[in-house]
């Protein structure tokens, strides 16, 4: 009786267990059921699951990318967007620009829709765009550009539900600038960078600028372009250029405050400043282009190297009239040494003032208004006739030598000029 309870208790046991392994099979069953709900419900989207390749999911096989969207259709409309990011280099010795931008595609391709429940896009890398059909776009003028790669490609590609594109890259391009240098270095400057398709005619592929959300599809080009008005900076060039002329020109007027027998002090101040102005000309032509016609900066050295040299100039007419008038003096005083000599009738008389006769034969009067004029003063004097009792006359002769009167007035002429030079220069160029 005893061996039969136990079989039978061992039956229960042994359904029991059956049972709770059905229910805990069931439970198991239902949760996952339930998760897998609640993840299809959460992305039903299959852009978003796993398991699905992007050339599946586009078709790519399917298709021949080697032909535009639509071909032997209309054009294809092409967006384009432009955001500079730098502009990196401006050489008026190779007169071109170098910038880093954002360059933005826009177009449609029906090939590549996709269901998509939520309408949400599929955003890939640089290898995709290798699989599919984008615009062939290039530089025109461009001598160098290149596609970042750093840490890889900066490409992005963007493909929506309905097949619109959007395809960008970060590009540096090195464009050509025909620069019209006539008012260098207070000139403003116009660079252009042109886009078009390299490949394309205007029937096959037209272009249009797309600024963020506003299109303005209104205005069908097959070239685009960007103007970029380029103002230089005045302030390094008055620094490097204009101020040390400007004080090359001032240091050569102190000579005209130097003793004009002072040949050691004025002959090399003359010299030094001629050559300080020969050397920022040769500077600033060195980073210029060797153009045909007369920049607004060459005017302005030019014409300062002219009042320089002028200046030696100067010196040299006022050494050279010295010279003449001691040869005048000397053969005056010869002339009267000599009558003193003569037997006369009358008597004669010579009185004459002398100052500084070993230096320069020349002779000296007091100064007036701060300028050292110099005189000889002769006198002949026709004395009483001793026979006749006659008085006779007595004639005076004064001859007056100024030779500072070209260092006197080039103080006022040159930096009057100068200056006069300036006030003209900078209201037409400024």
């Amino acid at each position: 009786m005893s061996q039969r309870n136990q079989a039978v208790l061992s039956e229960q046991n042994r359904v029991i267990h059956q049972n709770q392994e059905g229910v805990s099979v069931k439970v198991a069953t239902d949760v996952f059921i339930r998760l897998t709900t609640f993840v299809l419900t959460r992305s039903p989207d299959i852009t978003k699951t796993w398991g699905t390749k992007s050339e599946q999911l586009l078709r790519i096989d399917d298709h021949d990318f080697t032909m535009r969207p639509g071909f032997g259709g209309p054009a294809v409309p092409v967006g384009v967007d432009v955001q500079v990011e730098s502009l990196d280099a401006i050489s008026e010795v190779d007169m071109d620009f170098t910038m880093t931008l954002y360059l933005r595609h826009y177009w449609k391709d029906e090939r590549l829709s996709f269901k998509s429940n939520n309408n949400q896009s599929m955003t890939f890398d640089g290898r995709l765009v290798k699989k599919i059909w984008v615009p062939d776009m290039f530089f025109v003028h461009s001598k160098k550009s290149f596609t970042h790669d750093t840490t890889t490609d900066n490409v992005m590609l963007r493909v929506y539900p309905d097949g619109k594109v959007l395809y960008s890259l970060r590009v540096t391009v090195t464009a050509m600038c025909s620069m019209d240098l006539s008012r260098f270095p207070l000139d403003t400057q116009t660079c252009s960078l042109e886009i078009e398709s390299y490949a394309y005619t205007d029937d096959d592929l037209m272009l249009y600028w797309k600024e963020g959300n506003r299109t303005y599809r209104k205005c069908w080009y097959n070239r685009l372009y960007i103007n970029f008005t380029l103002r230089r900076h005045i302030f390094f060039f008055l620094l490097q250029t204009y101020f040390p002329a400007t004080l090359m020109v001032m240091l050569s007027w102190v000579s005209f405050w130097i003793d004009r027998r002072a040949v050691p002090a004025r002959v090399p101040l003359g010299i030094t400043t001629v050559l300080t102005m020969s050397t920022i000309i040769t500077g600033v032509n060195a980073s210029m282009p060797r153009v045909s016609y007369i920049k607004a900066v060459d005017i302005y050295l030019w014409v300062s190297f002219v009042f320089v040299f002028l200046s030696v100039i100067e010196y040299a007419a006022v050494n050279y009239l010295s010279t003449l008038q001691e040869r005048k003096e000397r053969k005056l005083r010869e002339r009267l040494l000599c009558t003193c000599g003569m037997t006369h009738p009358g008597m004669m008389s010579l009185s004459y003032s002398e100052v500084d006769v070993n230096t320069t034969g020349n002779y000296g009067m007091p100064e007036e208004n701060g300028v050292k004029r110099e005189r000889m003063l002769v006198q002949l004097a026709m004395g009483t006739d001793q026979v006749t009792g006659h008085v006779g006359t007595s004639a005076y002769s004064n001859v007056w030598i100024d030779t500072h009167a070209i260092d006197k007035y080039s103080r006022v002429i040159f930096p009057g000029s100068y200056i006069f030079f300036n006030i003209i220069y900078w209201s037409i160029y400024s």
